[in-house]
């Protein structure tokens, strides 16, 4: 996370509204904006927001945010309020976030695509298997956006003030030039991934069982992803990448959510999580990006996975993330990549966590189910049949998967094949245990 010279309170945002009967100034403030304060003359009261945000840039960034998510509210032509506190504004499509970008501006969806990638074999079997469903909270009770619109989670000025930085709200942490990001020594993140490489791909495929993850600290996360890769692993990283994930900070809560992401700069200044930037071009008014996913798995008992497609479209050359072989979400438009503008030469599956060293030691932030790949079915996280795009758009098994986990006393992967599950691997960790201090 960005460090500050001055300490300001709580630096998740947990910054109220005060009422100060004493201002006392050392140096400069630590705060953007004015403190809240009361001022009582005649019948006048004024009252004022503290924001824990540092400089002229900040501000202008959380005004700048604050407006969209103004904007959007009133574009809205339905609102929808969750059972889980969230709430969901339908938008027409044309008017949501993708098309502030400047490649975007003024455009609107692309219609989808007649072609989609091939699958023959066991593959084909594997597919028919494949649940259409893909529950989340904000639908229960049979909810949905009228057609002709897109759901979009609505950003709360909470979930702003929560962030340790309203410039990188929504994005994650940048990575330092030249570190491989499964190598965690160096910016906290640590990963139990398999991966293939070495050849040009088109599109990633995989299912991958969702879990209520417990994450220990506000500063860390936990998720369950497919990464689509390009370039080198310095500042010119692309990647695309869909899963699930808890983040108390992004989301404020401990739910596991459906989630994107996306940068051509290796997580530096472009792309960000979901809908919080312009970029990801929403077609689904069924499926809100960023909201809960309802129901999870449980240990020893019933799972519940998601199956996710990220391909290259042949003809239009934009990224489609569609439901498994089921609806279209939507898609990343090439204009947005460098090196994804032609293909990826790396993919991943696997798991991901941070880990902010609380007290000096691990964190005890879970990875999938927070219980080893050695456990087995119903109890460890998992990827099944994955699978990836060739040049012909045909879906092919990840043949020459391998693994890689940066503390495996930490977090640990494991590879499989069957023809039931085709190519998999199973995940993840308690993290802080014995064998991981």
């Amino acid at each position: 996370m960005a460090s500050s010279g001055c300490r300001c309170g709580n630096r998740f945002g947990q910054v109220g509204v005060v009422a100060l009967l004493l201002v006392v100034v050392v140096g400069s403030s630590c705060l953007v904006g004015v403190a809240s304060a009361k001022h009582k003359g005649g019948n006048s009261t004024r009252t004022t927001t503290t924001l824990p945000f540092h400089g002229k840039e900040e501000l202008r960034r959380y005004r700048k945010i604050m407006a969209q998510v103004a904007r959007l509210k009133k574009a809205s032509v339905k609102t929808i309020q969750s059972p889980d506190g969230d709430v969901i504004d339908c938008v027409p499509p044309h008017l949501q976030p993708a098309f502030d970008h400047p490649k975007l501006r003024g455009q609107k969806p692309e219609a989808e695509p007649e072609e989609r990638p091939k699958v023959s074999g066991a593959a084909a079997e594997q597919q028919q298997e494949e649940e259409a469903v893909f529950p989340q909270a904000w639908t229960d009770g049979g909810e949905s956006c009228p057609e002709g619109t897109v759901p979009v989670r609505r950003t709360r000025k909470r979930d702003v003030l929560r962030s340790s930085s309203a410039v990188r709200f929504g994005m994650k942490q940048p990575r330092a030039a030249g570190v491989v990001r499964r190598d965690s020594t160096s910016d906290g993140h640590e990963h139990a991934v398999g991966y293939v490489t070495g050849d040009q791909f088109y599109g990633a495929k995989a299912s991958l069982n969702v879990w209520s993850a417990r994450v220990a600290s506000p500063a860390e996360f936990s998720l369950s992803q497919i990464w689509v890769i390009s370039g080198s692993f310095g500042n010119d990283l692309n990647t695309i990448e869909a899963g699930w994930q808890v983040s108390p900070e992004l989301y404020g809560d401990n739910s596991p959510r459906f989630f994107t992401y996306w940068t051509t700069d290796a997580y530096q200044a472009t792309g960000c999580y979901n809908l919080h930037c312009s970029g990801f071009v929403q077609t689904n008014n069924r499926i809100a990006i960023g909201a809960a996913i309802s129901p999870t798995s449980v240990y020893n008992g019933r799972q519940f996975d998601i199956s996710l497609l990220i391909w290259k479209d042949p003809k239009q050359g934009h990224w489609w993330l569609q439901l498994g072989s089921g609806p279209l979400v939507g898609y990343w438009p090439s204009s947005l990549f460098s090196h994804l503008g032609g293909h990826a030469n790396m993919v991943q599956f696997g798991g991901e966590v941070v880990n902010s060293r609380p007290s000096g030691s691990h964190t005890p932030t879970q990875m999938g189910s927070g219980h080893f790949p050695r456990e087995g079915f119903n109890r460890a996280a998992y990827f099944r049949n994955l699978q990836l795009v060739d040049w012909d758009n045909n879906l092919l098994p990840a043949a020459a998967l391998r693994l890689v986990a940066d503390h495996p006393s930490c977090y640990d992967i494991q590879g499989g094949s069957n023809r039931a599950w085709g190519t998999s691997s199973s995940s993840g960790g308690p993290g802080r245990n014995v064998r991981c201090p």
